[in-house]
């Protein structure tokens, strides 16, 4: 089956109108939506040259751009294989997430070109790469995260899902929230990009059945299990990165002694040993306050639950994270976490393996982001 564009035309004209166009998936268009010819957009790229490239991941690669205005932009350049789709849902779902929606904690989608089997998108420019590659990875790049930075970066990222969960109309389930995932700009406010396993839901769904995918460590337990996908998916991600954020620790690590442990695990024995304070990123130097911190992460804590009806809402924890939400935490009672550790625990369908599995929860372009300036390594 190969889907159809009308509405999507390549055109070297700024902008155009595509008010009410249908596209797959339930979503539309309703506003001013930039569409590019390919042309345009390779002499923005210098011909998709390697030296632009800026990440790569399992549907295709990202390249800075320079428009003819003079704008510098990320444009993502999907692999399509149109017998199995690959890439071509991951372009309907882009589009039918981000091209009616603004919001400070988003990622903008300027536009977009389909020309032939190409499929590119078009997205603002984000000058301090993804948090991930940022942040995480070594001392040196985490002390330049202050306590005020990390907290205004976790507010941010809860605002950014609390919009896609309850305020916009259908409601959007990104499926895929992790650090690469999550963009800095300039002035390292936090934008939640990559929405090609994004799923939208009417008003009245309260889960949709579906295909597994995201990545281990982030993935819910109930939505491996099952494959239902409810908000409370995101939420459960958000907190794993809430994690990440205060503690500086990576999802999954490896010693000797203990072998392979979560995060997520690890702040569970800490919490009921009275040691959450211990978990803060020892780089901050205890430069933070230590109730406040401690709150935090266990506001990540009460996200990660593993009754999926226990986690709070997104605006929930944005109040929870906010200068008077001491309170709300302390009436909270945090129950066991849920954790997903083996790809065996992941619901397969009959046509996928888990090898195919683990190929789709990396490509989100895992550990980069799609849109960072620096290249992997």
């Amino acid at each position: 089956m190969k889907f159809s564009f009308p509405f999507l035309k390549c055109f070297s004209s700024s902008s155009v109108t595509l008010e009410g166009s249908q596209i797959p998936y339930g979503g539309q268009i309703s506003q001013h939506f930039t569409v590019y010819s390919y042309n345009e957009l390779k002499a923005a790229t210098h011909g998709f040259r390697a030296s632009n490239k800026i990440g790569e991941g399992g549907f295709g690669s990202v390249y800075k751009g320079k428009l003819q205005n003079g704008i510098f932009v990320a444009v993502k350049v999907l692999s399509v294989e149109l017998e199995s789709m690959r890439g071509e849902r991951e372009f309907v779902s882009e589009i039918a997430a981000l091209s009616d929606i603004k919001h400070e904690n988003l990622v903008n989608l300027r536009g977009c070109c389909v020309d032939g089997a190409n499929r590119l998108l078009v997205y603002d420019y984000m000058e301090n790469n993804s948090l991930s590659q940022t942040f995480l990875g070594g001392e040196k790049n985490r002390s330049k995260f202050t306590w005020k930075l990390r907290k205004e970066i976790s507010i941010g990222i809860a605002k950014g899902l609390s919009y896609l969960h309850e305020e916009v109309s259908p409601h959007v389930v990104h499926r895929d929230i992790k650090a690469s995932n999550i963009l800095l700009d300039e002035d390292f406010t936090p934008k939640i990009a990559d929405f090609g396993l994004a799923r939208l839901f009417s008003e009245n769904t309260s889960h949709i059945s579906t295909r597994v995918a995201g990545t281990l460590g982030y993935l819910s337990p109930e939505y491996a299990i099952s494959g239902h996908l409810t908000r409370k998916s995101d939420v459960y991600s958000f907190g794993v990165v809430l994690l990440e954020i205060v503690s500086g620790s990576p999802v999954v690590a490896f010693d000797i002694t203990r072998g392979e442990h979560f995060l997520v695990n690890k702040a569970w024995e800490m919490y009921n040993s009275d040691q959450l304070l211990e978990l803060v990123d020892p780089v901050l130097d205890r430069d933070f306050s230590s109730d406040e911190a401690v709150r935090f992460l266990k506001v990540g804590l009460l996200c990660v639950q593993e009754n999926a009806s226990l986690r709070p809402k997104m605006s929930m924890v944005i109040k929870m994270l906010s200068s008077n939400g001491a309170t709300i935490v302390d009436e909270m009672k945090i129950t066991q976490p849920g954790i997903v550790a083996d790809l065996m625990d992941v619901k397969i369908g009959r046509k996928h393996s888990s090898q195919s599995f683990f190929s789709k929860a990396s490509t989100s372009m895992s550990p980069g982001s799609p849109f960072q300036t620096g290249r992997r390594k």
